[in-house]
This record gives C-alpha cells, structure tokens and sequence, in this order.
C-alpha cells in the first residue's frame, strides 16, 4: 500500500475559474492560446469568456446546467469551455471528429441544456432536442462573470465506453481538476513553456493540455491533426512552432518514437499516457537528440486523467516494462488481493482515492456504487475508485503494471468494452449478431468483429456503416462474415472457433493471391510486420488488416529508407490496397525521365 505524498491544498483555488483568473492577474498580456490563425492573450481570452457566459446566461443556462461545446479545434474551443465555466454549468466537449451519431448520443445522455458551436455548424444539430448557440462572430465587452462556482460542483462530463452499450459519463468536480492542474509530483510547467494541443477534446488528455497550462501562465498551441504532422515532419512542426511540452497519447510515442527518435528532441517535457509505453520507444528517444525529461502517466479518467508518475531513465528501458510510478500528491493507491493489502510482490487490484477522485457517473447511482465505494475491506482506506487494473507493488514503493482484471481493453489509446462495440455493431442495418474480440498485443492491438445477418451482408457496406456509427478507435480493425456465430457445447458463443475461423481465412486469402511483383513481395513482409499479421497479399486493404494512420507513417519511413522512394505520408493514406501501393511506390522511386 502506498501513502500519499504531502498535498497541501491550503493555496489551491476553489474553482477552475478562480485558478484561470489567478494567472489572469498574473500574467494579463502573456500569450494563453494559439491556432494556425489566432493568438490570444489571457486579458483577451478572459473576454471572450465572459461574453460567452453572459450568452449562456441570458438564456438562463446557469448552475447545475450542461453545456455541450462542439466547434472546431482552435481557440475557439477555449473560450467555450471557459464560458461555460464561468457561467456556472458544466461542460461536455465533443470531438468534431466524431461521427453525428456519438455526438448526438453524448449530448442527450448528458442531459446538455444547450451546445456551444459554430455558427455555420448550427444546422447539422438542428434534430436534435438541445438548443443551439452559436459562438458570437464578434466579441463585444460585457461585465466580468461574478460567478464562482464551489470546489464540489460539477466541471466537465467525460465519456467512456460501457459495458451495457451506453457510454458511461464520468462526473469530474471543480476541485478534482484543479488538484490536477497544480499538482507538484508532475513535471512542473513555467510561464515561458508552450504546450502543445494534440488530444482528442474527449479524452481526458485534454485536461492536462488546458488546465495545467493555464495554471502555470504558459501557452497552449492548438496543433494540426496528427497525420498532418507526420506529414509535415513531427520533431520539425514541433520545432518550428517552438512547443516544450506536450502530454502525448501512448500509442502516438510508440509509432513516431520506433521510426523518427529524434521526433521529441525540441521538448523540454515529454509525458506520456493512455496505454503501455513500450521499452523500444523509450530507448529510442532516451538514446537519441531528446535532452529533456520523459514521464510515464498512468491512471484512468475516473481520476483525473493520471493519478501516478513516473521519470522513466535509461535504465528503466532497458528492463521488460516501464513502471506507471508512485501516486501524485493527494492521491492514495492501494494494491489488495484476495481481500488483503498485497504485499511487495504481489499482484493485486489498483484502487485510488483522494482529491482527484471523480464524483461519480451521470444518472448511474448502481455502477457508481459499484466502482466507487467506501472502505470495501475495512481497511480504513475511505473512498476509493476500483481501477480493474492489476498491478505489483515493488519493494521501493514504485507500482508496475500488468495487465486488467475485467474484459476492458485499450484500442489505439483509447479504453473499449468489446461488448459495447458488440451492441452497437448488432444495429447496423442487417446486422443480427457479432461478436467483437481484441487480437494482437500492445499499441497495435486492434478489434475484430465477427458478424451474421439476416440475409446476406456485404462486408464493406457493414464497415461503412460502421464507420458512421462509432468513433474511430471503435471501429474493428477485421471484419468477418457469416452466416451464425458458432456456439461451444456450453451454449455459449465459441469466441475460439472464431479466432479460429479468422486464422483460416487469410491462410486462404493468402493462397489465392497472384504472383508478386518485387514491390509487392518487399511490402507484404513489411505489412506482416507492422500489422502482426501472416499471409498478407497483393489484394489486401491496410487499414482493414488493422491498420492507422501511424503504422502508416512507420510504413512510409521504412519504404524511403529500405527502397529510397520518396513517397508522401499521403500518398500512403491515398494506397491502401497494396498492389496500388506497390505501383506508387515503383512509381515514386522510377528516375526522372532524361532530357
């Protein structure tokens, strides 16, 4: 059992707020926010805040309320949330990146008195049952917000995936959030840093990429999606945009960090979260141009984005797994097993407490007595959020990670319940049964959907629909077809005769397919590597065998310097058949015509 480290709150603001109009007053003409085309300052930035408070308010939107915010990512997304904020409701940001179906699901099941968006975005919500209210064009001067919401009311809705087929939403409080913003275990941000902006707005991420910024009176720098900047050279834009900082999505580090090293060397702090980091990938940026200090985060969205911290050293890359750390300040973590404080050693289930503790789910008082419960072994520990998460305690009080208790698994990143893909995947037109199993290991695990119809499907009518339905980190990476899903002589669905089935159906693709050209042959062992696949062929489809736009930017980086072509991240995206691929690449590396 591992105490927590000293915290004392005694200067910590109530609010969020509070903590913004703090470096408000500190640091009035810094530089808060930056997009490809704006930059505000705080003084600026607290204005526009304040009138979009005064919007919401005058349409008598105040404490207690939920306000979806849903406009494109740019600075624009900063002065919602604020304003939001200051009115005195909660926000709920929704990723323009998701499709409408997710965004319209998030927004009901929240309970959304109004959603912040663009003006010319106002009629693609229009059926829905939630006002609309457009960001102003023009931001006048209107009085300061007095408002100033209290420690325990409700900040932010965040959204994960549910085991019963509805997303569960995570209350998080005022004080949970800036427990976090200030919290000194984590490497420590100063008015001169540049934060770069690369999460989801859904992913709990974000938080550390807005409130610990702001908190610190440094800037944070909206930056382009992440295909652009692999596009665009990754260490290269974060170069030229002068970014220091930046709390990057685990499987982002683990593709960019295998192919370019050098790709984090501008960074001063590089911290890493969302999923397993991978030794490799931190013997790389530890052993190349990166000087700066790389950080291991753990921790799930019911605790504020990361409960635990880790500075992970050389010698940590050499070893088997990178430890997830000790606990933040304020934070207690607590291993049991069977019942009992585990042991140095012993492996056991992670539960968390402290003042980074959500609250609780939305409208969910049985799985929030579930997951968040009081004492469970009479231990005198006090409330503590049950992770599912299976850790080990080492002797010098640092906790390794080993894998989840429960079916939950993590997809690019990103937490999933296979069975509410499942449940989503049995809408789809035609659709009467699937399965949804994770396949593979670490950053490149994706998910397999095995489904049956009434009638005959086609399987890329079902992945498009798909496609429309769930997020991106939801969609299965292979899809099979058949006509029942085969049931084990206990009745229940036989999930390996299935994996079986998948097995045996590449061996015969793979049988089927024509004789390969040079090109062909290089880039089917290179995709059986990158995918973890066999018996890849000339006819497949990159992104259907499991593929992204990473390992695409990993495949384009080993085709430039094993064959020289200078093919473009796009090109790649633009080819995922590989025998097209083949021929753009023999294209690429063809010599110029003589003149």
């Amino acid at each position: 059992m591992s105490p927590p480290r000293e915290h004392d709150p005694a200067d910590a603001p109530p609010s969020l707020p509070d903590l913004f109009a703090r470096t408000v007053a500190r640091y009035p003409d810094r530089r808060a926010v930056s997009d490809r085309d704006t930059v505000l300052t705080y003084r600026e930035l607290d204005r526009r805040a304040d009138a979009v408070a005064a919007l919401l308010t005058g349409r008598g939107i105040g404490p207690g309320d939920r306000v979806g915010v849903h406009t494109s990512r740019s600075v624009d997304v900063f002065t919602a949330l604020l304003g939001v904020l200051k009115a005195g409701a909660a926000y709920v940001a929704v990723d323009d990146r998701y499709p409408d179906s997710r965004r319209d699901l998030m927004l009901t099941v929240s309970g959304a008195a109004a959603v912040l968006t663009r003006a010319d975005w106002a009629p693609r919500l229009a059926g829905l049952a939630v006002p609309v209210v457009p960001l102003p064009a023009e931001y006048g001067t209107v009085p300061a917000s007095a408002f100033r919401p209290a420690p325990e009311d409700a900040a932010g809705v965040l959204f994960t995936s549910g085991s019963t087929g509805t997303p569960k939403a995570i209350v998080l409080e005022h004080r949970n959030l800036v427990a976090f913003a200030l919290n000194r275990a984590l490497a420590p941000l100063t008015e001169e840093d540049r934060v770069g902006q690369i999460s989801s707005l859904s992913f709990d991420l974000f938080h550390y990429e807005i409130w610990n910024t702001f908190a610190a009176g440094a800037e944070v720098v909206v930056l382009p999606p992440v295909p652009e900047l692999l596009d665009a050279g990754f260490g290269a834009e974060l170069a030229r945009l002068r970014v220091t900082a930046m709390l990057v999505p685990t499987m982002v580090v683990n593709h960019v960090a295998t192919e370019h090293p050098d790709a984090f060397a501008p960074l001063r702090i590089l911290q890493v979260a969302g999923d397993v980091i991978l030794p490799a990938a931190c013997r790389n940026i530890l052993g190349g141009g990166f000087t700066g200090t790389l950080h291991n985060l753990y921790g799930p969205a019911e605790s504020t984005t990361a409960c635990t911290a880790h500075r992970v050293t050389a010698r940590d890359a050499e070893g088997d797994a990178i430890p997830i750390g000790r606990p933040l300040d304020g934070v207690t973590a607590h291993v049991f097993t069977d019942g009992r404080p585990a042991g140095p050693g012993e492996t056991g289930e992670l539960l968390i407490g402290g003042a980074q503790l959500a609250r609780g789910y939305l409208d969910a008082p049985e799985l929030t007595a579930e997951r968040f419960v009081d004492d469970p072994y009479g231990t005198g520990i006090g409330r503590v959020y049950r992770t599912g998460d299976l850790v080990r305690l080492r002797a010098d009080g640092v906790l390794d990670y080993v894998g989840r208790a429960d079916n939950q698994c993590k997809i690019r990143g990103f937490r999933v319940e296979p069975g509410e893909v499942e449940r989503l995947m049995r809408t789809l037109p035609g659709v009467r049964d699937a399965v949804v199993v994770p396949e593979g290991e670490g950053t490149d695990r994706m998910l397999v959907a095995f489904v049956a119809g009434d009638g005959p499907l086609d399987e890329a009518g079902v992945r498009e629909a798909a496609e429309k339905e769930l997020p991106f980190f939801m969609v299965p990476g292979s899809l099979v077809i058949l006509p029942e899903i085969p049931a084990n002589h206990h009745g229940k669905r036989d999930v390996a005769a299935l994996l079986g089935l998948l097995a045996e159906r590449r061996r015969a693709r793979a049988g089927e397919q024509r004789a390969l050209s040079p090109t062909e042959r290089y880039l089917t062992g290179l995709w059986e590597e990158l995918l973890a696949e066999t018996g890849i062929g000339s006819a497949d489809h990159f992104f259907e065998r499991g593929g992204n736009s990473l390992l695409a930017f990993r495949m384009k980086m080993r085709i430039a310097r094993d064959l020289g072509a200078d093919i473009s991240h796009r090109a790649v995206l633009d080819h995922p058949v590989l025998a097209d691929l083949a021929r753009a690449v023999d294209t690429a590396h063809a010599p110029a015509p003589q003149r």
